[in-house]
């Protein structure tokens, strides 16, 4: 049952163990896994993501968050019957942008190319770049060709120390921001964010 409470914000977090994390710390808090959870406070669903659709209506929540997640959805995978080869990660970017409310966040963190974490986890079958998200993005997405309905803007892509980005906070100053990563030794930035805006009309 989907607990509501008016004019509250929703975020959704997709594989978040008993662990979901809130990256802009609106009021209501859902999470989704393969295994069941009973986490206080946050309404849970148990959903295998790479071949089930996210189970909540359309334009519902304001914010997805997929922490270390992405890159565990295959690419491709043959159909139960094997007639055909389904797009589990194309069949995922569409059901975020359906459950995403107009002008509503999808807020990823995850390990990029060619940083040794993101092939050593033998369950990482979707090596992300620094360009996949652009599949998604802009009037004309170039996914659109492999049956991506949604659309999105480029907020924020940009290589990332994870512990930087558990919230999407923005207070830190661009210029203090730079002046960190010029000190920090750029193969510490193992993961990639994408902060992408859901276009609707």
């Amino acid at each position: 049952m989907i607990n509501e409470k008016s004019n509250a914000k929703k975020s959704l977090d997709l594989g978040c163990n008993n662990c979901p994390r809130n990256p802009y710390r609106h009021e209501e808090l859902f999470g989704i896994d393969l295994g069941h959870q009973d986490i206080e406070g946050v309404t849970y669903h148990q959903a295998n993501l790479a071949l089930e659709k996210i189970p909540f209506p359309d334009n519902y929540f304001d914010c997805v968050s997929a922490f270390d997640f992405i890159e565990h959805i295959p690419r491709q995978l043959l159909s139960p019957d094997s007639t055909k080869i389904i797009l589990p990660f194309i069949s995922l970017m569409n059901e975020i942008w359906r459950v995403l409310k107009p002008n509503g966040f999808f807020y990823a963190v995850t390990p990029v190319y060619p940083h040794a974490v993101a092939f050593q986890d033998p369950t990482h079958v979707n090596i992300i770049t620094t360009r996949t998200h652009e599949y998604f993005c802009g009037k004309n997405p170039g996914a659109n060709i492999y049956g991506f309905t949604g659309q999105f803007t480029k907020s924020r892509a940009e290589l990332i120390i994870p512990k930087m980005a558990e919230t999407a906070d923005k207070t830190m100053s661009k210029s203090f921001y730079k002046w960190q990563k010029k000190i920090i030794n750029p193969r510490r930035f193992s993961h990639f964010l994408w902060e992408l805006k859901a276009e609707k009309n």
